[in-house]
Order: C-alpha cells, then structure tokens, then sequence
C-alpha cells in the first residue's frame, strides 16, 4: 500500500483475552491461512473508474457520498485483531488498514431512530449489523491487510470489518451503507445465518 498517512492503531479487545486458547471461540479451529470463501464469482471492480462510489444514506441527516480517492484520503485506522468464520476457522493476530465506520457515520449525522446498519455490496449482497457495534472503535471500511492491498476474492477494494462478530458480517465489496429504525436480513441471514453472528455464543445460524 501506498499510503503514508500517520495511523491511529486500535487493538481489538478479543485480542486481550489471553493466549491462542482462550482467544479461540467454541467450535473454532485455528488456521495460518485466510481461505477464500464467498457465493458466486468474485466482482471485478475499478474503483478510480468513473461513478464508484461509497454512498452513506439512509436514516441520517447529511446524505453522502464518497469517491474512491476521498476515502483514500482520509485519515488511515490500523485494527490489529481476530478472524472468525462461521465455517469454524479463524485466524488470530491480523492487521488491517482503513477508515473509521465511526467517522463516516458521524459525518452523516444518523437520526434518532437509527439503529441498525445494512451494508450493500457490488453483486447485490448485503449484511445487516447493529449500529452500536458497526460504529465500534475497531470498525473500519479497510483496503488493507497485512501490509498489501487487500485481494479482490477477500473483498478489495473496500470491505467492512467487524471483528467482533464472525467474519460474513464484514462486508466485502461495500458500496453503500443504509442507516435503518429496523433490523433487516441481508443476503446470508434469508439463508438461514444468524441475525446477529457472536463468535462466543455460536450465533451460527436461525434467528
């Protein structure tokens, strides 16, 4: 990555729990690897080309969107934490780059009555997360991993991270961000996943 901003470093509280074990939910196996996992073919994307970009809207007061370059150009977060999959992997110590949620949220001054987000991405797929938690500190939109740009298979050019949840609810290819009074299932969750996705309650799957 290009990028040479300054960082903000956030490490994510599951991080703090102990050693591997103890960081390791129920029903998870550790793994070295991020396998690549997603329904249909990978979206080809071109950021810098014209009409991408990042809309915020919804139940807020200051409706917006962002180009590729602008997001880039925002002040870069790094979020060191945990990967967990509902498919029972995960992967521990990871390092991501990105921008706050909690700053695209905030510049979109969300109403009262908005408490849940749905996160819309390239290929029609969504994912629907609690406002509370999209907007916690170790939540970012990032395009970065490990010190690379993070792959278009794991969800370049900008995927969510919420790493306190398994890993389908960080969005991959996110160009919009709803603001919502309702909880909604997205595209995984008509299909039988969880609602809310905790790791360490085995929010597997059913509402």
């Amino acid at each position: 990555m290009s990028d040479s901003q300054e960082r903000r470093r956030i490490i994510s509280p599951d991080t703090l729990r102990g050693g591997a074990e103890v960081r390791t939910p129920p029903g998870q196996t550790l793994t070295a690897k991020w396998p690549v996992l997603h329904y249909g073919s990978v979206p080809r994307v071109d950021p810098n080309e014209a009409g991408w970009t990042l809309r915020v809207f919804g139940l807020c007061q200051r409706p917006y969107e962002l180009s590729y370059e602008q997001i880039r150009a925002m002040p870069a977060i790094e979020v060191f934490c945990d990967m967990h999959c509902v498919t029972h992997w995960s992967r521990l110590d990871n390092t991501f780059v990105g921008v706050s949620t909690r700053e695209l949220i905030e510049r979109a001054g969300p109403k009262a009555e908005a408490r849940f987000v749905m996160c819309h991405s390239e290929a029609e797929f969504t994912v629907n997360v609690p406002l509370d938690e999209f907007v916690a500190e170790d939540c970012i939109l990032a395009y970065g991993w490990e010190g690379r740009e993070i792959t278009p298979e794991h969800g370049w050019p900008l995927r969510g991270l919420v790493p306190r949840l398994y890993l389908w609810k960080s969005a991959k290819w996110i160009r919009g961000i709803e603001l919502r009074a309702t909880d909604t299932p997205g595209f995984w969750e008509r299909n039988g996943y969880h609602m809310h996705g905790d790791p360490w309650k085995e929010e597997r799957f059913g509402w």
